[in-house]
């Protein structure tokens, strides 16, 4: 299938509503059953404010995270229309053209 990588740049102590922001792009594309979605944690990374972002041995809240989706054409429309009309949302995100697809199935 063709389709996008749709990346999402944040860190860890952002929050939306009530939520870790990581936390609720991953709920948001499970209830939009999306074709699948990763969290990822950063060592260092630097922000669109030009800003040093890191995990620190004792403080996890500035360590940088990506969540990762791949979509379809259809779900890439679906999940931008439901993210800009989120009130108080800014993410930064990357979308990428991607193929994707499985190989063999998995045992029962």
């Amino acid at each position: 299938m063709k389709g996008y990588q749709i990346t999402f740049f944040t860190v860890q102590d952002r929050r939306h509503g009530h939520k870790q922001i990581g936390d609720w792009l991953l709920d948001l594309a499970k209830s939009m059953q999306l074709q699948g979605a990763t969290l990822i944690g950063a060592q260092t990374g630097v922000g669109g404010r030009h800003r040093l972002h890191s995990a620190h041995f004792l403080e996890l809240a500035d360590q940088p995270l990506e969540v990762t989706m791949i979509v379809s054409e259809e779900e890439s429309v679906r999940l931008f229309e439901r993210l800009n009309a989120e009130p108080n949302l800014e993410l930064f995100y990357a979308k990428t053209p991607v193929e994707f697809g499985s190989i063999g199935r998995a045992e029962q």
